[in-house]
């Protein structure tokens, strides 16, 4: 079938909308009609080169939509169902599925960074080329061919453009406070950056009972957005930021800091927040290459623990379902994550309007 899609062609350059060739699902796939699909900084690192991928390729991997065919042995979905998919897909039978991180699931780590499905080719072409699948969704189009692994069932009665934004912002921000640093009622938390997935991060440790939750920022705008969505208090990045957040955690620093931003001197920054037996979490993506320079000394004498978090530690198929659920009780905010909505040819205006960082969370809707 012919579809409208996204397409990359090479690292440094901006989308190009084209038509595409997508091959129907075989065995084991679905085709998902998309509904939406978020505006995300993840993309943006494909773009940029910063996260190398096989080019040219559709990007987006924060989507949802509703399945318009099967392949041969699915069971997970069936026509008409509304999905979030997942970028993690998990194949329940590996040393990590079966230890309780399917997030961590190794199965589909190499095709997803090669582009492909499992068989190792591409659904999609152009020109008769291969056009490879980011994170083996490829949803900056108005169709996708996905695993059925990839495709978690929601309720019908959510609208499908804030749905997308669980498949990535608030899996992995809520998950992270939830699962990776598991916030209790009480602590005091930091976090560092409040774009999509640090927004999350504050809507999660509000979530969990933390009594202080300090939003850290360059943007006032995104610090005003960050009161919404739970932060007690807000903090302008900058060199006394760390004297201000003592002031505010008893003298001692934060029982937990985050960081979503994704930028190796934040990460450093970061620690500082932290008090003496306190966490840090990362949990933004930092360029593939890149280090971070980390004291030795007071970690180990401080005891401060450094935790990765990968998709918010999530169990998709529990957890976005939960996550809907939560929303319907009015327990999660995801409208007012949704700063503006975009046609497809407007891409480009959409990550300019991400990159100026007074926005939210931008949607792609079909």
């Amino acid at each position: 079938m012919q579809i409208k899609g996204a397409l990359l062609l090479r690292p440094g350059e901006r989308f190009v909308i084209e038509n595409l060739t997508l091959q129907p699902p075989q065995a084991g796939e679905v085709l998902v009609r998309i509904a939406a699909s978020g505006v995300c900084h993840s993309d943006y690192h494909v773009m940029s080169g910063t996260t190398q991928h096989p080019m040219p390729c559709v990007c987006g991997h924060e989507g949802a939509g509703v399945v318009e065919a099967v392949g041969e042995n699915v069971s997970r979905v069936q026509e008409g169902d509304h999905v979030i998919l997942s970028w993690a897909p998990d194949c329940g039978q590996c040393f990590y599925c079966q230890h309780g991180k399917p997030n961590l699931c190794d199965t589909y780590v190499g095709p997803i960074w090669a582009g492909t499905m499992l068989d190792g080719t591409t659904r999609l072409s152009w020109n008769g080329q291969p056009v490879y699948h980011y994170c083996g969704l490829a949803c900056f189009a108005e169709y996708v061919v996905v695993s059925e692994r990839s495709c978690v069932p929601v309720r019908k009665d959510v609208p499908l453009t804030v749905a997308s934004l669980v498949g990535c912002a608030v899996a992995t921000g809520v998950g992270a406070a939830m699962y990776t640093a598991e916030v209790r009622p009480g602590e005091s938390v930091v976090v560092y950056g409040a774009g999509g997935v640090g927004l999350n991060i504050i809507q999660g440790a509000a979530l969990c009972g933390a009594s202080t939750i300090i939003s850290v920022d360059t943007s006032a705008a995104k610090m005003a957005i960050a009161r919404e969505f739970g932060a007690t208090h807000t903090l302008a990045a900058g060199p006394d930021v760390h004297n201000a957040i003592r002031d505010l955690t008893g003298g001692r620093g934060a029982d937990h800091v985050f960081e979503a931003v994704g930028v190796p001197f934040v990460q450093e920054e970061s620690l500082g927040a932290a008090r003496p037996g306190g966490t840090l979490t990362l949990v933004g993506l930092s360029p593939m290459g890149s280090g971070t320079n980390l004291p030795g000394a007071i970690i180990t004498r401080e005891e401060k623990t450094i935790k990765g978090s990968y998709y918010g530690t999530v169990n998709a198929s529990r957890d976005f379902p939960l996550f809907i659920d939560l929303y319907q009780a009015g327990r999660l905010k995801l409208d007012q994550l949704v700063t503006r909505e975009y046609p497809l040819e407007e891409i480009n205006t959409a990550y300019d309007a991400m990159l100026s960082g007074d926005s939210a969370r931008g949607v792609i809707v079909f």
